[in-house]
């Protein structure tokens, strides 16, 4: 069994070990506006995904998974509400917010909210301008 330490990823790292909720926020706000520890950790793995993951393979795809050791893998989630949530994740991470629109009816369909989306595309925004602060100041 793997274990990914989330701890230092940009996204992820404020809300572990901590309580995600506010002490003085319902548990109806916090579900309309955050994402459990979960479906945070599908955002942060939807960073490593291609846009041609949000493609169903074709048969010749698959059958060269199969030869060279991809083993034939759907990378879609068994949970379709988790599946939703990780295309909005790789659209979002590769386009910001510039998502197609019937992706979005998806993901609000399969019970988010817009202010899950709006939540979880700012932390992806933010993530990724940290990545580029660091590399441009490493010089």
């Amino acid at each position: 069994m793997a274990y990914l330490h989330f701890s230092s990823d940009p996204i992820l790292s404020p809300f572990i070990g901590a309580d995600v909720m506010a002490p003085d926020a319902s548990p109806k706000k916090a579900a309309a506006t955050g994402l459990t520890a979960l479906e945070w950790s599908v955002v942060a793995l939807a960073q490593g995904d291609r846009m041609a993951s949000l493609r169903e393979p074709s048969p010749l795809s698959i059958a060269l998974g199969r030869v060279f050791g991809r083993g034939g893998r759907s990378p879609t989630l068994a949970d379709p509400r988790l599946e939703a949530l990780r295309r909005m994740a790789v659209l979002s991470w590769h386009r910001g917010f510039a998502v197609p629109t019937h992706e979005l009816t998806a993901f609000l369909r399969a019970g988010f909210t817009t202010e899950q989306y709006e939540t979880m595309v700012a932390s992806i925004g933010a993530a990724v301008s940290d990545a580029r602060t660091r590399r441009h100041g490493d010089h």
